[in-house]
């Protein structure tokens, strides 16, 4: 059944355009109610970054919940995987996260968490999405869901992620943290004091407006520039919703989420982990898929998307995976992609190899990457055309097996993303023009 209203991560838009609207939002909070009760579920959490509009919408969600009969628990600012983790802890049915991510604050959303702390299965956003046709109703008086806040949440929070890496010492380490004016405003910064670093936090005052605002994760630059003023070890970015994770060296180069990956799977397996794989994505960088070569880790590459990742780990029964966005998956550790417990995994490698972070993805060499957007309205098919296919086995035989070429139509364009890797940058920039060209010619 094709989806209406749900699309890969929850609905979203820009607030006060349908669907986010408050009146779509108390409707959505009824339908996911009136779904769970129908299942036995009793008790909803719902959680919010730190946007404007979120106090709005947790009313809406709060009231549609409350008239299907089922209890709220309302956890305030809060990251999106902590409210995973406490929809599990707290034996609650779904969590709710009301939150853009990374975006502006001008967006919103609203996505579900299941009761192990994974995203709501696709029959159940079915069966919402099918009740948002039907005309609204409320239960009886003395049924309608009581609403209480769980004033301890931030603490439970801190508690778990600091119980991912046990033992960890941060003494000595001095770390900038860039908390995107957003959910993990007052978690990270007390996570990594508690560990005993020296903590300098920036973008940690939330105002409603200024979340992600040329900071967090999408926007370094003043991370960089600090840690380097700072002369501190490290810089640590989050999102908005501080699922997502960028780091920079004490040179103030930034670390992606591929190199990242890379420490955490190495680490693992030094430490007598069995990786027997690591799943990444499309867009993921052939120096992770080499420099795991070396290794003896299996690499695969998912759809761009951190669901696609996910269906991939569960499908091979393997626990670390990621995008080069920063969001990353270690499910020996928890349910979802956190960008705090990611940092203390990295973290946690650190010391017990007593490097510092330019040391640790020194071994990652990330091969250059040119992409060309090529506009052009027939897409359909290009890939088999003989024209195309002649242009990228002449480059792939040029390449050697020491790079890669992706060829990806746009979702919301009418564009082909032209992709070259390889280990020879002037190789790379002329072989993409030239293959860009193909298909431009094919497209138009």
């Amino acid at each position: 059944m094709a989806r209406k209203y749900f699309g890969t991560d929850g609905v979203r838009g820009t607030v006060g355009q349908f669907p986010i609207t408050p009146d779509f939002v108390l409707k959505l909070g009824w339908a996911a109610g009136k779904v769970l009760a129908a299942r036995g579920g009793s008790k909803i959490l719902i959680g919010k970054d730190t946007r404007i509009s979120g106090y709005m919408f947790e009313s809406a969600l709060e009231a549609g919940i409350s008239a299907a009969g089922i209890d709220v628990r309302l956890l305030g600012p809060l990251p999106t995987p902590g409210i995973a983790y406490l929809t599990r802890t707290l034996s609650a049915q779904a969590g709710i996260v009301i939150s853009a991510s990374h975006n502006a604050y001008t967006d919103n959303g609203i996505k579900f968490f299941g009761p192990d702390g994974r995203k709501l299965n696709d029959a159940i956003e079915q069966e919402i999405e099918r009740l948002l046709d039907e005309e609204m109703s409320v239960v009886a008086t003395d049924q309608i869901g009581k609403v209480r806040r769980i004033d301890d949440a931030r603490g439970r929070y801190i508690e778990f992620c600091k119980s991912t890496t046990p033992g960890l010492d941060l003494k000595g380490m001095k770390v900038v943290v860039d908390t995107a004016n957003g959910a993990a405003y007052h978690i990270a910064p007390a996570v990594l004091e508690e560990l005993g670093a020296e903590v300098i936090a920036i973008a940690h005052q939330p105002d409603g407006f200024n979340i992600n605002r040329e900071c967090g994760s999408t926007h370094p630059e003043q991370l960089q520039e600090r840690v380097v003023a700072e002369k501190a070890d490290l810089g640590i970015a989050l999102d908005g919703d501080a699922d997502r994770l960028i780091m920079v060296d004490h040179t103030g180069k930034l670390v992606d989420g591929d190199q990242l990956l890379y420490v955490i799977a190495r680490d693992r397996k030094e430490s007598g982990a069995a990786v027997e794989g690591v799943v990444g994505t499309l867009m993921t960088n052939f120096g992770l898929e080499l420099a795991l070569k070396t290794l003896g880790v299996e690499f695969v590459r998912a759809k761009v998307g951190d669901r696609y990742v996910m269906e991939q780990l569960d499908q091979r029964g393997w626990l670390i995976g990621g995008e080069s966005s920063g969001h990353l998956v270690c499910l020996d550790r928890t349910s979802t992609g956190d960008g705090t417990v990611s940092a203390l995994q990295v973290l946690a490698a650190l010391a017990r190899r007593g490097d510092s972070l330019a040391e640790a993805v020194a071994d990652v060499a990330m091969l250059p990457q040119v992409m060309i957007n090529v506009r052009g309205p027939n897409r359909d098919g290009f890939e088999a055309l003989p024209a195309v296919k002649a242009a990228v086995a002449d480059a792939e035989a040029k390449l050697a097996g020491n790079g890669r070429i992706l060829l990806r139509p746009s979702g919301t364009e009418p564009l082909v993303r032209v992709m070259i890797e390889g280990k020879d940058s002037e190789q790379v920039e002329t072989l993409c023009r030239e293959l860009a060209d193909v298909v431009e010619g094919a497209i138009a």
